[in-house]
């Protein structure tokens, strides 16, 4: 399948591609696969916020005054799609503890897979944010395109989503609907099935998450 890669960053790092092996390992127990999406998502996060905008402060070292870079502006926001997305946010406050959280939660139509909004609450305000929304798994992309669009109804603008797998199918109709936000990719997958299930995969991430059936 198709698409411009303009704005999307698929991952080649060792520790990111060796961790979501073990994710994908149906033998891997909740407690570590809960940890690996945390380790993943910091890991990820690391290069998605390099462009974090900076204002030179002045600090007081033990030797002398002086200016030096922090982070500029209102907090960032880490938006996790529910449930699933929620295992990927510590792993961002660890890069940024300041950083706001806001939900959105979405459930998928059995039949016709698309995503239904049943709770949204952001941080305000969130137009002055840098918004990273986070989803272990971009599927058929609907959740996401949904998520993105609920995001900008409400006035946020600069957006990155982040997914640990892929499929080409749920990338290209994220990147087709939203062609001005970033996406971060820890493995581009081969395809979905009948079920709309990414192939390989690694089941079903809020349950493996969550520990739950």
């Amino acid at each position: 399948m198709d698409f411009s890669m303009d704005n999307v960053t698929i991952f080649t790092h060792p520790l990111i591609q060796h961790k979501i092996s073990i994710l994908r390992d149906k033998r891997t127990g909740t407690n570590e696969f809960r940890a690996l999406i945390e380790e993943i998502a910091m890991l990820m996060g690391f290069e998605a916020l390099r462009d974090l905008p900076l204002q030179d402060v002045e600090v007081e070292t033990p030797i002398e005054t002086c200016m030096t870079p922090m982070i500029a502006g209102k907090k960032m926001a880490v938006v996790p799609i529910l449930r699933a997305g929620l295992g990927m946010v510590n792993g961002i406050l660890a890069l940024v503890p300041s950083a706001k959280v806001g939900h959105i939660g979405l459930y998928r139509d059995e039949v016709t897979h698309e995503p239904h909004e049943y709770y949204c609450k952001l941080p305000s305000p969130i137009e002055q944010r840098t918004i990273v929304v986070t989803d272990p798994m971009l599927a058929t992309g609907g959740s996401a395109v949904a998520a993105v669009d609920f995001i900008k109804q409400h006035g946020g603008r600069n957006i990155k989503f982040m997914a640990i797998i892929a499929a080409p199918e749920g990338l290209k109709r994220l990147q087709e609907s939203h062609p001005d936000i970033q996406i971060y990719i820890g493995h581009l997958d081969r395809q979905l099935n009948e079920n709309a299930y990414i192939c390989p995969g690694l089941g079903d991430a809020g349950d493996r998450i969550f520990g739950t059936k």
